[in-house]
């Protein structure tokens, strides 16, 4: 087997292996279960005191989306004015300048909202005090916000009868000390122990084997990276990303960044079986989603290592597929892969240039995003899925002649609206957003030209790619976009608030509402909601609702970049 294949392979076997325990422990810290990280209470206890909580009072769903989005608020004033003045910060030992305010609301929204689309190259567009009080403090905060959202989820769908759903802050404490911060932490050791670097150094100034001056960047990017990826976060501490061998040094750190891009969206999938007491749900929603993630895996990996039409047509050298902006000590499976791990999560790492991927990987990395609801973000991924379930149960309710029930709760017009509202308001944001951009630059030939890097097909997939990212809370790119402007600051940072906070709050509703419902005992009668039969339905919901909505501009972009190759 090619060794390539082969790595790809064995990283979806460990994804698979120890997502599985990983579910159980993470259904354990939420359900206040004794776990081996118990020590950590002492110091959860201490953040409770300071901050003036009480961990013991339960809240109904408008105190928790009013707690997370209060906290969401404080921290962006915060990263607003850090990174305007952070030219005048400490730990600034290269002198990078403040940012313009309007890149500062685009770095700081999306960093808060876990999209960590950078309009600015990393190791030149902060300082090392932004990249650690602002960047890597976000990158736990938003993360664990999802993750405690979901988990407020689980309790009102594990509830018979109940108006409570926990208390968003003990969920959002326990998020960080018991999953992100040690599973970090081990990354990261690792990551240091494979050569990332980890100071407070500025630059280096090297001589080449040519003789001539070289500059390095470093800093305490091993302490950035585990987080950006485990907390689907992706926002890289150098401008190219996981790309650069300082921040994935070698063969062995590929693996293990990408598969901490996507352990914990896995895991929260098994933890919802643990914490519902129905791993059969768990295994069938796992299974929707892990063939959509294979399937895109196969397809972009047979289109990398096949490499362009047009070169294989010069006879140049093609034993190693379409190697255009990617690293030979990657490699264009791999790359392929990470494409695909990052956009079917809300993680947006790069180890390659997606710009110079073939149409068809890049048509499948939009897809992900644009579907946003295999695996996804840290929480936010399965409160997607959660709003499909709800559709596909009214719509399959009103297909068998069967009352519209989940988990004992009947759904009815209200959350059957919410659920619609949340659906449709994705592809909305996108496509409005793309239009625009495209209506200004076909109106200004000059505009377009400072844009976009490529004309035709290619240069909408650039702009449609940029508010698909920005929606799906994603942060990667087609970086031949020139996107550090007001123009694209403001509109992605409008998108990247209402692709992030409007589904949290319609989510959270829905489970609110159907958990202070009547609970009604499973009957003969009962739609079942754990068989293949339903995951096929929930599925083709999925793909229906995406191909409606997105196959026009799909077809004006990278299907029609591809037919025209």
């Amino acid at each position: 087997m090619n060794t390539e294949i082969s790595g790809v392979v064995l990283q979806l076997a460990l994804l698979i292996a120890l997502s599985y325990p990983l579910g159980r422990y993470i259904a354990k810290v939420y359900k206040g279960e004794k776990t081996p990280l118990d020590f950590m209470a002492p110091v959860e206890r201490w953040i409770y005191r300071f901050s003036g909580i009480n961990p013991h009072e339960e809240m109904n769903w408008k105190q928790f989306l009013r707690a997370l989005l209060t906290v969401n608020l404080f921290w962006f004033l915060w990263g607003m004015i850090l990174l305007v003045v952070q030219g005048v910060l400490p730990l600034n030992p290269d002198g990078n300048p403040g940012q313009t305010p309007d890149q500062a609301f685009n770095t700081c929204i999306s960093f808060l909202v876990n999209c960590n689309l950078q309009h600015y190259s990393g190791e030149t567009g902060l300082t090392y005090f932004t990249q650690l009080f602002v960047i890597m403090l976000f990158q736990f905060i938003t993360a664990a916000c999802g993750m405690a959202a979901l988990a407020g989820v689980f309790r009102a769908m594990a509830a018979k009868t109940t108006r409570t759903i926990g208390n968003f802050w003990v969920y959002l404490v326990k998020s960080t000390t018991r999953i992100l911060m040690p599973l970090s932490l081990l990354v990261g050791i690792l990551l240091i122990l494979n050569g990332t670097p980890m100071t407070f150094d500025g630059k280096q100034t090297l001589t080449t084997l040519e003789g001539t001056e070289q500059t390095i960047s470093q800093g305490p990017t091993a302490a950035i990276v585990p987080i950006k990826q485990l907390g689907t976060n992706g926002g890289g501490y150098f401008g190219v990303n996981s790309a650069h061998p300082l921040e994935n040094p070698n063969a062995f750190t590929n693996i293990l960044e990408c598969w901490s891009i996507l352990i914990i969206p896995m895991a929260m999938v098994f933890a919802l079986g643990f914490y519902l007491k129905r791993r059969k749900l768990a295994w069938s929603i796992f299974g929707v989603m892990l063939f959509a993630y294979v399937v895109g895996i196969a397809v972009s990996v047979d289109q990398e290592m096949g490499g362009s039409k047009q070169i294989a047509a010069m006879e140049i050298r093609q034993d190693m597929g379409s190697m255009e902006g990617k690293e030979i000590r990657i490699g264009s499976a791999a790359s392929a892969m990470w494409g695909m791990t990052t956009t079917v999560t809300s993680n947006g790492s790069v180890n390659s240039m997606h710009d110079s991927q073939t149409p068809l990987s890049g048509m499948l990395q939009m897809l992900n995003m644009q579907i946003n609801c295999w695996f996804g973000g840290v929480g936010v991924g399965f409160m997607n899925y959660y709003a499909f379930i709800i559709i596909a149960v009214f719509i399959s309710g009103l297909m068998v002649g069967r009352t519209p029930e989940f988990l004992g709760k009947k759904i009815e017009a209200r959350e059957m609206k919410i659920a619609t509202m949340v659906v449709l308001m994705h592809p909305l944001i996108i496509l409005v957003g793309t239009a625009l951009a495209s209506h200004l630059a076909a109106q200004n030939p000059e505009l377009a030209g400072a844009w976009l890097n490529n004309p035709s097909f290619h240069g909408f997939s650039e702009m449609l790619y940029e508010y698909t990212s920005c929606a799906a809370n994603n942060g990667s790119g087609f970086e031949g976009l020139s996107d550090n402007t007001p123009f694209w600051n403001i509109t992605c940072g409008i998108v990247l608030i209402l692709g992030r906070y409007f589904p949290i709050v319609g989510q959270v509703a829905i489970a609110g509402l159907l958990a202070s419902k009547k609970y009604i005992p499973e009957s003969a009668g009962t739609l079942k909601t754990d068989t293949a039969t339903f995951a096929l339905m929930t599925f083709a919901v999925i793909v229906i609702v995406a191909a409606l909505a997105f196959f026009p501009a799909q077809a004006l972009g990278p299907i029609a970049d591809y037919l025209s190759k």
